[in-house]
Protein backbone atom coordinates (compact mmCIF):
# COMPACT_ATOMS: atom_id res chain seq x y z
CA UNK A 1 0.00 0.00 0.00
CA UNK A 2 1.40 3.31 -1.18
CA UNK A 3 0.90 5.61 2.09
CA UNK A 4 0.81 8.78 -0.47
CA UNK A 5 -1.77 7.21 -2.15
CA UNK A 6 -3.73 6.15 1.06
CA UNK A 7 -3.00 9.94 2.01
CA UNK A 8 -4.93 11.43 -0.93
CA UNK A 9 -7.97 8.92 -0.42
CA UNK A 10 -7.86 10.35 3.17
CA UNK A 11 -7.65 13.56 2.07
CA UNK A 12 -10.73 13.39 -0.52
CA UNK A 13 -13.10 11.59 2.02
CA UNK A 14 -12.23 14.33 4.82
CA UNK A 15 -13.17 17.05 2.25
CA UNK A 16 -16.11 15.15 1.33
CA UNK A 17 -17.03 14.26 5.05
CA UNK A 18 -16.84 17.92 5.61
CA UNK A 19 -19.13 19.19 2.49
CA UNK A 20 -21.74 17.01 3.73
CA UNK A 21 -21.57 18.31 7.43
CA UNK A 22 -21.77 21.78 5.74
CA UNK A 23 -24.66 20.63 4.27
CA UNK A 24 -26.12 19.32 7.48
CA UNK A 25 -25.55 22.40 9.20
CA UNK A 26 -27.37 24.80 6.71
CA UNK A 27 -30.07 22.27 6.07
CA UNK A 28 -30.32 22.86 10.41
CA UNK A 29 -30.31 26.21 10.17
CA UNK A 30 -33.22 26.27 7.67
CA UNK A 31 -35.14 24.04 9.24
CA UNK A 32 -34.98 25.91 12.57
CA UNK A 33 -35.43 29.22 10.97
CA UNK A 34 -38.76 27.27 8.96
CA UNK A 35 -39.82 26.01 12.51
CA UNK A 36 -40.04 29.38 14.13
CA UNK A 37 -41.91 30.61 11.77
CA UNK A 38 -44.24 27.58 11.29
CA UNK A 39 -44.55 28.32 15.82
CA UNK A 40 -45.33 32.24 14.74
CA UNK A 41 -47.86 30.66 12.18
CA UNK A 42 -49.64 28.59 14.75
CA UNK A 43 -49.71 30.87 17.33
CA UNK A 44 -51.76 33.63 15.27
CA UNK A 45 -53.99 30.84 13.60
CA UNK A 46 -54.30 29.52 17.42
CA UNK A 47 -55.14 33.31 18.37
CA UNK A 48 -57.67 33.99 15.15
CA UNK A 49 -59.59 30.49 15.90
CA UNK A 50 -60.04 32.04 19.55
CA UNK A 51 -61.44 35.35 18.19
CA UNK A 52 -63.75 33.50 15.38
CA UNK A 53 -65.25 31.35 18.59
CA UNK A 54 -65.63 34.73 20.75
CA UNK A 55 -67.70 36.16 17.86
CA UNK A 56 -69.55 32.71 16.95
CA UNK A 57 -70.40 32.73 20.81
CA UNK A 58 -71.04 36.82 20.92
CA UNK A 59 -73.86 36.26 17.60
CA UNK A 60 -75.20 33.35 19.12
CA UNK A 61 -75.74 35.25 22.55
CA UNK A 62 -77.51 37.86 20.25
CA UNK A 63 -80.14 35.16 18.10
CA UNK A 64 -81.09 34.00 21.94
CA UNK A 65 -82.07 37.59 23.11
CA UNK A 66 -84.33 38.42 19.48
CA UNK A 67 -85.49 34.57 20.14
CA UNK A 68 -86.41 35.37 23.40
CA UNK A 69 -87.64 38.97 22.78
CA UNK A 70 -89.93 37.51 20.15
CA UNK A 71 -93.69 37.25 20.86
CA UNK A 72 -94.49 33.57 21.64
CA UNK A 73 -97.15 33.19 19.90
CA UNK A 74 -96.95 34.69 16.58
CA UNK A 75 -100.21 33.86 15.32
CA UNK A 76 -101.31 37.46 13.85
CA UNK A 77 -102.86 36.30 10.70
Amino acid sequence: MNFLNYSGHMEADIKNLEAKLSKLITLCANLREENAQLLGDLEQAQQDADALKANMQRASDKLEGLLESMPQNAEAA
